[in-house]
């Protein structure tokens, strides 16, 4: 099968399953998913919606969070993984968003990546989300199903190569979209460890390794 026709099937099959879902944290505003994102690296989306609305509540604004000391944001997030080192990059993103760019979340890759704690995963997720550009965030999801599916090599062995690979084959209007398609099928679907391959439509593409399969 040719690459182009492969990627058609995978989001022919994922679009009306997901259509236009956005991401699972809750938010109101771009410096308020900003904050959720930095705080759903490496822990669940269910567990920082736990956390979000009284940290929302106390720093709605980068002002606010910029006034307070990394110790009064770990009482807030003591429960997300890494809440020492996260508490410090949330007070330290909202004092630079302040300083450097008047208390707004920048719109670009580049400045965003400059923030303490973003990352370009984080980026990505801001840049769709909030913005709606046709950026793709890699995580440990969509990493794992565009192996699985075959729609990357195995040389693509790190996030961004497999991102590069993902944006060659995706249509532009679908590449936002495709992130969620991507990232929920492997959440519910497509799993790590005991892969739902009987509920998967797209099973007769999948490249994973048997026991992968079995467990």
């Amino acid at each position: 099968m040719r690459k182009i026709d492969l990627f058609r099937e995978v989001l022919a099959y994922l679009a009306p399953i997901h259509g236009n879902v956005e991401t699972e944290l809750h938010f109101q505003t771009p410096f308020q998913l900003l904050v959720a994102t930095v705080l759903s690296a490496q822990c669940t989306d269910k567990r920082v919606n736990m956390v979000t609305p009284a940290l929302f509540e106390s720093f709605p604004t980068p002002v606010e969070m910029s006034q307070a000391t990394p110790e009064a944001i770990f009482e807030y997030i003591r429960s997300v993984s890494y809440p020492n080192a996260k508490a410090k990059h949330l007070v330290e993103l909202a004092k630079m968003l302040v300083e450097k760019f008047q208390g707004e979340v920048p719109q670009t890759l580049e400045q965003l990546t400059q923030l303490p704690g973003v990352g370009r995963k984080t980026a990505n997720v801001v840049l769709a989300v909030a913005f709606g550009q046709a950026a793709l965030a890699v995580d440990t999801h969509i990493y794992r199903v565009a192996h699985r599916l075959g729609l990357v090599p195995a040389s693509a062995n790190t996030p961004y190569k497999v991102e590069m690979a993902l944006r060659k084959f995706i249509p532009e209007e679908d590449v936002a979209h495709s992130h969620f398609w991507l990232l929920l099928h492997g959440r519910y679907t497509c799993t790590a460890l005991r892969p739902k391959c009987e509920q998967c439509g797209l099973s007769h593409l999948c490249k994973g390794p048997i026991k992968a399969k079995a467990k």
